[in-house]
């Protein structure tokens, strides 16, 4: 299949890699790419409803936001049970719930191609303002959407509240947390990673994953289709626009870049990266920069509240090179200090580093998959590093920390998930220096469900926090982080349930922490 040429401004977009490296790899990969020639959409009448997956927003700047929808009237159907033909599926957006005030309408074209998803870019919208949306096919109507609006440039808000969530796998139990975060009042929802995972059914857990392994593009697609058939992630996705980054289960356990991992042949490790970075765009509310080409999705992107507000939005696994000495908690060896290793890749880190360096925001903000506190895992006088974390690629983490240090970024903050378990990390360049001045706070959020129950972990708390004292907190409960941000003061509160396997469980916080303008390092309120 010939890969068509992008248009002038998709080049742009372009400048993680050279794009004639970029358009040989490409080439070697199925093209999976959306932007396909269709045939006009035919009239189409459904006899269940078409939206069962709900609906979605997500990325909002001061003037618009992208609205998502994907029509699947049997969700773990073969292609959602649509036909083969393409769909005019019309969107409004409202001033008001009851669409009595109607300022935007149009049609977009779902296609087959696309899984019949649907991504509409909306803009001519006020600052900082709730809207109401909806779409509308085959005479039936999509549930009600609510999405808000990010303040204009310059504007400092008085708070900005925003909630982080990470690693929900299916069959460890039920989405709690959900239910509880519906009743914040947030203006954004963070993911960071694990918004599904790849393993076939197992037995004896709380739910069931459909199917086997998710290894191809129609098995990716029905397992976020089972993921997005769950009441509480829907009433989340339509109550509060979502910024989304993956970590490795949207495509396989521990990827690093191109190196195919042990149990994948290297002939169809592209071919499968494509096949999950497709089913990824089709189901998430990205925009036309994000579309895939082939097995690379350019996700790293940057959004701004306000000047109150700057988030670096990055992917820790596309551009990373692979773990050294494998991919577990291993005792220090000569690759975690390798020079050329890396995290985010050399284009990237530029692109980050030139971020942070002109960045006017009070709150500089990098939301992302990994742990990036280089905690000693082992008890005692044994020292034991995550080589699949930032710990692994020590050099690479230490750049980073010296930029925020050397540059004086404005108060950094780094939103972790992937671990299953709370921590505050306050940031040092050389963490064997007890002394070493502390450049930025690390808030890692815990699983919604992966993990299943969890406990309190205060065995292991007081073990951590003994060998690493830049660890000022450890919680291994599900829930997620609920985070207030002024001028003055940033608060992340840990929101955690109970129990996942089974529904209805009760929600409490467990810690609070603040860090305060100007002061590197989190304190407990």
């Amino acid at each position: 299949m010939s890969v068509p040429l992008l248009p002038l401004t998709s080049l742009q977009q372009l400048h993680r890699r050279g794009f004639l490296h970029r358009a040989a790899l490409v080439a070697c990969t199925p093209f999976l790419g959306t932007r396909l020639v269709q045939a006009a959409p035919k009239g189409v009448v459904f006899k269940e409803n078409p939206f069962s997956l709900g609906v979605a927003s997500g990325d909002p700047v001061s003037d618009g936001v992208v609205l998502w929808t994907r029509l699947a009237p049997h969700p773990l159907e073969d292609a959602g049970g649509m036909p083969k033909e393409a769909v005019a599926v019309h969107w409004e957006v409202a001033r008001d719930e009851h669409f009595h005030d109607v300022i935007q309408k149009g049609t977009e074209t779902a296609i087959p191609a696309s899984a019949h998803s649907v991504h509409v870019e909306v803009s001519g919208l006020q600052p900082d303002r709730v809207y109401w949306y909806r779409f509308i096919a085959g005479g039936e109507s999509s549930p009600v959407g609510r999405t808000r609006t990010a303040p204009a440039a310059g504007v400092i808000p008085a708070s900005v509240r925003f909630a982080v969530s990470s690693c929900q796998h299916y069959e460890y139990g039920y989405f709690n947390a959900y239910d509880h975060m519906l009743q914040d009042d947030l203006r954004v929802v963070f993911h960071l990673g694990d918004y599904i995972y790849e393993y076939g059914a197992m037995d004896q857990r709380p739910r069931r994953h459909h199917g086997k392994e998710a290894v191809d593009l129609a098995g990716y697609r029905t397992r976020y289709a089972q993921y997005r058939t769950d009441p509480a992630l829907q009433k989340v996705h339509a109550a509060f626009p979502w910024v989304v980054t993956w970590d490795d289960h949207e495509f396989h356990n521990n990827c690093a870049g191109d190196q195919p991992v042990a149990n994948i042949d290297p002939q169809k490790y592209l071919q499968r990266r494509a096949a999950a970075y497709q089913a990824y765009y089709e189901n998430m509310p990205l925009r036309r920069p994000q579309t895939p080409r082939g097995a690379y999705l350019d996700l790293y992107r940057s959004l701004n509240y306000g000047s109150l507000l700057q988030f670096s939005v990055l992917d820790v696994r596309q551009y990373r090179t692979h773990q050294p000495c494998g991919d577990r908690n291993q005792p220090p060896c000569p690759g975690m200090f390798d020079p050329q290793a890396t995290m985010l890749g050399k284009e990237q880190e530029a692109w980050l580093f030139q971020r942070l360096g002109s960045s006017p925001a009070r709150w500089n903000v990098l939301a992302q998959g990994v742990m990036m506190g280089r905690v000693d895992r082992a008890a005692g006088d044994d020292v034991k590093f995550s080589m699949d974390q930032w710990a692994g690629y020590d050099v690479s983490r230490r750049r980073l920390l010296q930029f925020l240090e050397d540059r004086k970024v404005s108060n950094p903050i780094v939103l972790t998930g992937d671990i299953h378990s709370n921590w505050v990390n306050d940031l040092q360049v050389d963490c064997d220096d007890r002394n070493a001045s502390v450049v930025g706070t690390e808030f890692v959020g815990t699983s919604i469900s992966s993990g299943g129950d969890g406990g309190d972990g205060e065995k292991y708390r007081t073990s951590v926090m003994a060998d690493n004292p830049f660890v000022k907190f450890y919680n291994s409960q599900r829930g997620y982080l609920r985070c207030e941000v002024t001028p003055e003061r940033w608060q992340t509160d840990f929101r955690v349930v109970d129990f996942v396997s089974r529904a209805d469980s009760p929600c409490r916080t467990r810690a609070s922490f603040v860090v305060e303008n100007g002061h590197a390092g989190a304190k407990e309120a």
